[in-house]
């Protein structure tokens, strides 16, 4: 008798530890600074509009290529990954100043972003617009909600920054980026 109650009791300890081991909770914490991530750094895909002032024939939409460059009338191919908008009127500006274009005066605007991916727990899995100022809770919202197995404390996210791709815990309320992807994990209770 006390022989079955040992071994249905290491049945259930091994059940317990496997089920912790599939629910992605070993998974490190997301430790970035939201406040570092407000500033949107372009990336391949990127639609922008770029003005240059008093300029229309050098003006126009333009989109970030493959690798990461605009090419731009005149000026040829300006690096434009991981730049901010600001960094890339500067870089222009610069470029047309030398020779083209006296005292030039550029503005870039962002007008279709990267999108994310959310997969896992969540009604409709896929590809989604990325919206500046964007968390968690806002693309499980886009992606048609939880299932009603999904665990909604926290997401699990591969930043599409991180050269690494390491999996991360993330809280519902941290920020999501371009080229993220997030994953609701599956409950189990």
């Amino acid at each position: 008798m006390k022989r079955r109650h040992v071994f249905r009791a290491l049945g259930l300890t091994a059940i317990a530890v496997a089920m912790a081991a599939c629910s992605g909770v070993d998974a490190p914490l997301e430790t970035a600074d939201v406040g570092q991530m407000t500033d949107y750094r372009l990336g391949s895909g990127d639609a922008l509009r770029v003005i240059v002032f008093g300029e229309e024939q050098l003006s126009g939409e333009f989109r970030v290529d493959g690798s990461g460059k605009v090419a731009m009338p005149l000026i040829g191919e300006v690096p434009a990954k991981n730049h901010t908008t600001r960094e890339l009127e500067s870089d222009i500006a610069k470029r047309l100043s030398q020779g083209y274009v006296k005292d030039a005066k550029v503005s870039v605007e962002v007008l279709n972003h990267r999108p994310f991916f959310i997969l896992g727990e969540v009604r409709n899995p896929g590809q989604y617009q990325y919206v500046n100022g964007m968390t968690a809770m806002a693309a499980v919202a886009m992606a048609g909600g939880y299932t009603y197995r999904a665990k909604e404390d926290y997401v699990l996210i591969t930043r599409g920054a991180d050269p690494k791709k390491e999996l991360r815990k993330a809280p519902i309320t941290t920020q999501v980026m371009p080229d993220d992807v997030l994953r609701v994990p599956e409950r189990y209770f």
